[in-house]
């Protein structure tokens, strides 16, 4: 499965993922050192990995952890999302992200 992560200098990374392992994608980011903090594990209790979806692959719907954080997390945008909360499945194979700026 493949991934597209455009980091915060506008460089575009290709990732492979297996869809087998329960991963997020936060997690896949880290595990190809990108910055990516998840500082909370992957509880969505920050907004560290915090990115924009770039194409219309079908997500889950925010859970309202998600939309908390995202509440109070800096440059929210329509396609935002936590990373921690989007599941490496078969079905968003092609996704395209954006790393958010880090907030101040």
């Amino acid at each position: 499965m493949n991934i597209t992560v455009i980091d915060r200098e506008e460089e575009e990374h290709q990732l492979e993922a297996p869809t087998d392992m329960n991963f997020n994608l936060m997690e896949i980011c880290r595990s190809y050192e990108l910055p990516v903090e998840g500082t909370c594990g992957g509880m969505a209790l920050c907004a560290s990995c915090h990115m924009y979806v770039h194409t219309d692959h079908e997500l889950s719907d925010p859970s309202g952890d998600e939309e908390d954080m995202l509440d109070q997390a800096f440059f929210v945008e329509d396609n935002s999302r936590l990373g921690c909360q989007i599941k490496i499945t078969e079905e968003i194979d092609g996704l395209k992200v954006e790393l958010a700026p880090v907030g101040e």
